[in-house]
Order: C-alpha cells, then structure tokens, then sequence
C-alpha cells in the first residue's frame, strides 16, 4: 500500500493507476498533484443532463463546469489522457430517490446503466491549496492530516427545474494577517471555486458548530485564525439528492478526480480585479471583499465631502476610511433605519433646519433601488411635515414610493429593544444598520445643543436610545454623518470636537456610531453614501461576494440604480419644497436656496456634480 508521503509530487496519471489499483491507505485527495487541477463528480441520467448543465451556469461559483461528457463516455480526454470514470475516483457514493445507499470503490458493476449517464466534471478548492501554500499562507487541513471542512448552508443556490438545493463550503482557516493574500491566491482561480463567499462567523451562513462539518472532517483553528469560506462543488451532490433521480452517482466529499490540467498562471491585474478585504463588524465577526478600483472611487468621495467650507475645523474630526466601511456594512444589510431632523431654529415652526433631508432621502432612494428594507424614524412632533416632504419626493421622482415613516418613545427600561428587534428579542432584529443624517445628538449632560450652545432638548424625541440598545445586538451596525460633533453618532469623535470645534465642550454628542462619516454639510454626507452604494454594487468582486457566488450578476439593474442617485435637478427641486414648508437653512435661519449659509447654486450643485 502506499502513502500520503510522496504523492502531492507525483504526477496525476501515476496517481490515477495507484487509485485505480485501490493501493491508497488514505482517505481523500487534498494535497496530491500539487498545482493541478482537481474535480467533483456528478453522474446522472442523460434525461436530467441539460438541466443540470443549466444549475451549474446559474450557481458558478460552487460548480465550474470543467467537462460534460457524452451518454455512456467514461473517458475525458479534454482533462486526462488515460482516464476512466469508473475507477480512477478514491470513492463513490451511489443515490437511488435521493436516499445515498452506499459506497463504492469502483463503478465497474454499473457499466451498463452507465451506457445512459452523463458525467458531469466540477472544479474543486483542492485546486488552489498550492497557490494558498505559495503565498504563504498555511493549509490547516493538509497540516493536520485530514480532509476539509465541509457545510451546508442556509444560502439557497439558484433552482433549475427539479435541481434546487442550499449552498455547500468548505472552511479554511487563515491567519488574520493572511486574509488579503488569501483572497487574492484565490481570487483568478474561477475552476477552483475563485474567492471566498464569506470570511468570519459562520452563523451568517448558518451553520451552528464548527466542530461538526456536513462532510469531510472538522479542521481546528488555532489563535488568530480567522475561518474562511469557499463555494464547494458537493452543493452538486445536494442538488443530486433533491432531485431525487431514480439513480444516480458521485464520489464521496474529498475523494476527488485528478486531471492533467495545471493551474492557471495567474496573470498581473488591474485594479478592477485586484480584491481587498475589509472588518465591517466584530460582533458577529464579518469581512466582506470588494475591488482596489471601487475602494479607492469611494475614499475619492469621502475627500471630497470632507473639505470645511464654514472653516469650523471639522478636518480634525475626520477618521480615514469610515465611509467605505460603513457603504461596506450597509451594503449587507437588508433593512435599514434612517433618523434626521436637528430643530436648531427653536424660535420658528418648523423649527427644523433643511440640512439632514435631503441627504436621507437620497440615502432611502438608493436603498430602494437596490431592493432594500428602509424606513425613517423621526420626532413625533415633525410627523405631519416629514410625511408631506417624502409624499413629495415621491412625486418628484427622488422616491420610488414612501418611505414608512415611524416615532420612537420611551415608555420603560426595554422600549428600545422592542423598537428595533420582533418582541425585543435581540436574536430577531428589524433593521440590520442604523444611519443618522444631521440628526441632534445628546451631550455628556444629556441635553441636546445646537451649535451655539442653546440647549434645544424639548424639540427632540429619544431616538439616540436606539443607537445605544444597537450596540448590544449583534449584527446590528451603526452610522452617524455630521459636520459639527454634536449630531448623533459623533460620539467616536468627541474628544475631537470638544478640542477643536466652537462650544465642543459643551456641544460634543456622546453617542457613538460604528462608523463616523464627516462631511462639509451633512447632505453631502448622505450623497456620497448612496454614490458609494451605486459603486459598491456595480463592482463584480463585491457584487459575487455578496451573492455567495450562486445565481447571476446585477449588474443588469445598474440603469435603475444609477436613476436613483441625487441629481443637481432632484436636489433643487426638493430643496425648493423644504423651503416651501417652511426649513430654513441652518446657519442663517434663511429661507432661500441655500442650505447652512451655502447657496445651492455653485456650492451644493457643484459638490452635487462632482460627487456624480
């Protein structure tokens, strides 16, 4: 019998003769014929062979066709020179009415119901473990001797006829320091699965315990491994198992065909192809990828928004990044919560100002576009006027439809909880990111300020509760956009502001935000999230990533998401309603074209255009 020890050396026809002659003492084939290519099996009948042909095209990710061959062709000549499908596997497994009843060392027994089967050749990770070992980045499984991780999902792959089933990965644990390098190792190698479809918690996929794979065997993590999931070809044998053909084969998870095929050379890229991996939360711990071109487009905006036309010092309250991460997190989530309104004009009605709208809306009408769940919470006294405002903006196309519209109060120590989760029940959250726009913010003191330290509590409504009850639910994030620290949110910044912004000692909100973007005036804040959503969307590495790599690009919704960004007309118009209903500008209390002491025109239509 042989050994593990020198077979990731020898060549895939030796080691095809060696399986073939059933000489192996071993029990999958990760970590043999280093560098070429390996293969999942399908075998079905010749009658369901177009339709899973089909499942493979729709979920490319877990199942990259590499070869179908003809009814009764156990040879495969465009991946082998000498195969034969019947033998040259470690193992198969045999289905019968999608119940597995056994397993098989050869399917030589079968060769006559195979004369009318059709074998379906799917790349493997196996593939990629020496492009992962060459960047240096170790393969925990093959360090531990044993076949890796495998896990249903909770992620539904797109259906085909009678082939429907959920997604299946595998895990690879990787150093923290490593993850970059892993997802680029990965990221060019399509036949290989390419990138991963989730790195960090498990439970976002739904799979309970790490100790306990579907298949294969469980891999340990050791301190700083992060784990990191990839599309895996078994999803084939689920879909095998749902369809419930009469009969059917594949080989056992692990138990791989071995082509002649080398890894492809992955060739220098641009920086549209070139993958970046960025923390978008710690509880649950969650990574999502996105391209080098549309990380950069969207830092390009956040310095744009960030100059300080008002000279108010609000350079000192910038922290680099924050609108990339928090654009990275929103664009996860299904259902967002938007708050606005800062009442600093206490002696009108309204007393609202008309810097906070404008940028929510434009935030909500990119989040409808991309089929989201948004709704605006406000103060119960400004129920009447936001409802007129989005009534409008629905007639002037910024909307597809109203947004729900909803008031927050505090009756006892759980209202919070109960506002924002089903029953109050942590494990059941309603929005999945919270987005304040120029919305008041509570001090240390508990008041609320405007900027020239008047205290405006009696205007607000407790909704800063909200984004202190999301800090204890997990996967709950946060996002506060302001241009003066004492909006909500800004709390991340306060030391910032007490030392360099006008009455920040008195001012400074202290609630926090996961993410803090500053901005010249807040409306240029929520333009640049919604231009950052429309570049996070229309980029192909994020866009797989956040599909997990099953189903089909979006990119053929771009038309109506790119008709969904703010525009120099849209804005225009909908400051000349706000000015209608009586919001005034906020340095000025003026009820002109303006909005905090800037004139529309030639400061917020250019920053408008150049967002765009």
């Amino acid at each position: 019998m042989f050994v593990t020890g020198g077979l990731k050396s020898l060549l895939p026809h030796v080691l095809r003769r060696i399986i073939r002659c059933n000489r192996l003492s071993i029990s999958n084939t990760s970590g043999m014929a280093e560098g070429y290519k390996q293969a999942n099996v399908v075998i079905l009948h010749k009658s369901l062979a177009d339709d899973f042909e089909k499942f493979c095209h729709a979920n490319a990710g877990p199942l990259p066709l590499l070869c179908r061959s003809k009814p009764g062709d156990w040879k495969c000549p465009s991946l082998s020179g000498d195969s034969d499908i019947r033998t040259d596997c470690l193992q198969y497994r045999i289905y019968e009415h999608g119940a597995c009843t056994g397993t098989l060392k050869s399917l030589k027994e079968y060769s006559e119901q195979l004369k009318d089967m059709v074998t379906f050749y799917l790349g493997c990770s196996f593939s990629f473990e020496k492009a992962v070992q060459n960047a240096g980045i170790p393969v925990r499984n093959v360090e531990q001797k044993c076949n890796v991780s495998m896990y249903k999902t909770a992620v539904p792959c797109y259906g085909v006829s009678t082939f429907c089933c959920n997604l299946v990965v595998t895990m690879r644990p990787i150093p923290e320091s490593k993850l970059e390098a892993a997802v680029l190792a990965t990221s060019e190698l399509k036949e290989a699965h390419g990138a991963p479809i989730h790195v960090g918690d498990p439970g976002l996929l739904g799979i309970q315990d790490l100790s306990k794979p579907d298949y294969g065997d469980p891999v340990h993590l050791h301190p700083g491994d992060i784990p990191v999931f990839w599309a895996c070809g078994v999803t084939g044998v689920e879909a095998v198992i749902n369809c419930r053909a009469p009969l059917a084969f594949t080989h056992s998870p692990g138990c791989m065909f071995i082509t002649d095929l080398k890894n492809d050379n992955v060739t220098v890229r641009s920086s549209r192809e070139v993958p970046q991996v960025h923390c978008v939360s710690q509880d649950p711990l969650h990574y999502s990828i996105v391209s080098a071109e549309a990380a950069q487009k969207i830092k390009n905006l956040e310095t744009l928004i960030g100059i300080d036309p008002g000279d108010r010092g609000i350079i000192h309250l910038h922290r680099q990044d924050e609108l990339l991460k928090a654009c990275l997190s929103i664009s996860h989530a299904r259902s967002v919560l938007i708050t606005t309104g800062f009442p600093t004009h206490f002696t009108y009605e309204p007393p609202e100002e008309n810097d906070g709208p404008p940028g929510a809306l434009a935030i909500a009408a990119i989040l409808q576009a991309l089929e989201k769940e948004v709704a605006i919470v406000t103060d119960q006294r400004a129920m009447d006027l936001n409802k007129k405002i989005i009534e409008e903006a629905v007639q002037l196309g910024i909307l597809k439809r109203p947004v729900p519209l909803l008031s927050y109060q505090k009756e006892n120590a759980d209202s919070a909880l109960t506002f924002l989760c089903e029953n109050g029940n942590p494990g059941r959250p309603r929005f999945d990111h919270l987005v304040a726009i120029e919305r008041a913010g509570m001090a240390a003191d508990g008041n609320y300020y405007n900027a020239r330290k008047v205290n405006i509590k009696h205007l607000v409504d407790p909704i800063d509760e909200l984004f202190l009850a999301a800090q204890t639910i997990p996967g709950v994030a946060t996002t506060g956009v302001g241009d003066g620290g004492n909006e909500l949110g800004m709390g991340k910044v306060k030391d910032a502001v007490k030392k360099h912004i006008k009455n920040g000692d008195v001012i400074a909100c202290d609630v926090e935000a996961d993410f803090t973007i500053v901005a010249g005036v807040s409306n240029w804040g929520g333009y640049a999230i919604a231009c950052a959503l429309y570049i996070l969307s229309t980029c192909e590495i994020h866009d797989r990533y956040l599909r997990k790599a099953v189903g089909f690009p979006q990119i053929s919704k771009k038309m109506g998401w790119l008709s969904a960004l703010p525009s120099v007309t849209k804005e225009e118009k909908l400051l000349k309603t706000l000015v209608r209903h009586g919001v005034r500008s906020g340095k000025t209390a003026s009820l002109e074209m303006e909005v905090d002491g800037l004139p529309f025109y030639d400061t917020h239509s250019v920053m408008i255009e150049k967002l765009l």
